[in-house]
């Protein structure tokens, strides 16, 4: 169980401090890895399917033949989500720091 502080927030759980979507190219590169993962699927699924015995044989090829449309809009799905309206992000509860300011008190790990 979480114990929540006054501020609604979880200890032990990292504060989210930016509502930034995820780098273009980070993205780019998570859904290639993801096609390419599933295209080696299919073509385990081929191989397997030229050496299993014959009702097997069948599912696996089946297999290969319904996972390329898969494959394809699992790659094409790219990341919708909006960032955070600052309405609907917790609004803090103090005043910023003026520059220059130091807040007293120790660090903890």
């Amino acid at each position: 169980m979480w114990v929540t502080s006054s501020r609604g927030h979880a200890q032990g759980r990292p504060v989210l401090i930016t509502s930034a979507r995820r780098a273009k190219s980070l993205d780019t590169d998570h859904r290639n890895k993801r096609y390419l993962l599933t295209m080696g699927v299919r073509v385990a699924c081929f191989l397997g399917g030229v050496v299993a015995p014959h009702p097997w044989n069948w599912v696996l090829f089946i297999g290969a033949a319904v996972i390329p449309p898969i494959a394809v809009m699992l790659a094409n799905a790219v990341d919708l989500r909006r960032p955070v309206e600052p309405g609907e992000a917790e609004r803090l509860d103090r005043a910023p720091l003026d520059p220059g300011s130091v807040v007293p008190g120790s660090v903890e790990d």
